[in-house]
């Protein structure tokens, strides 16, 4: 199970572009964008509430104007990360369920794999819903989870780059593998549990296969 953001692309343009759009229309003068990049894998609401101290009825109106810029633009300022083709046909071709599981809206998700012709490699794309009813990283993974086999389920292992892939993982009963390619540090994800770590896309395979070879 594959996070998208800081996993399987860099979206760090269009993510920081929308952020500073919404700022400015609400006003605020934006920080540098490196400032903005914390903004890549907590899900949005909670990212203006913490960065920004916005209420929730202010962080709705915040996304509001985030998503007018990245549906438009933001969502094509993205890039593919190297490797990451190789690594999922090396899975693939063992006979793996490859599954998506990402804080992002499941619309925006599944145009951006599409875009990098990557979409083919998964069984089932798992998002975040317009109505806010799945948005924390738990519940994003149950809801792929309920989507693949039981086989799948039993030894799912998750990929990403930031704490909320290990946590939202590890409340889920799943082994987690951190990407140091993206935008979570070596520390946050051993604090938060990753069992295996990837320093590029290329060492994904052989990370998710070191901890399903602990059975």
């Amino acid at each position: 199970m594959f996070d998208l953001d800081g996993t399987l692309t860099d979206p760090g343009l269009g993510i920081t572009n929308s952020v500073m759009h919404a700022l400015r229309k609400l006003g605020i003068e934006p920080p540098a964008r490196e400032e903005l990049y914390k903004f890549i894998g907590p899900p949005l609401a909670e990212s203006f509430e913490v960065f920004f101290g916005f209420s929730r009825e202010k962080a709705r109106e915040a996304i509001a104007y985030y998503r007018e810029y990245y549906a438009e633009k933001g969502i094509f300022e993205n890039r593919l990360y190297p490797d990451i083709p190789k690594a999922l046909d090396f899975l693939k071709d063992r006979g793996y369920t490859l599954l998506v599981a990402t804080s992002k809206l499941e619309i925006h998700a599944k145009r951006i794999l599409e875009r990098f012709k990557i979409g083919g490699y998964f069984d089932f794309v798992a998002g975040a819903d317009l109505e806010e009813t799945r948005v924390e990283k738990a519940d994003v993974i149950r809801y792929a989870l309920g989507a693949a086999n039981a086989g799948a389920c039993a030894r799912a292992v998750m990929v990403g780059d930031r704490k909320h892939d290990v946590i939202g993982a590890k409340k889920c009963g799943l082994r987690s593998v951190g990407v140091l390619y993206g935008y979570g540090s070596l520390e946050e994800l051993r604090q938060a549990g990753a069992e295996s770590i990837a320093e590029e896309a290329k060492d994904i395979p052989g990370a998710v296969l070191q901890l399903l070879e602990k059975e």
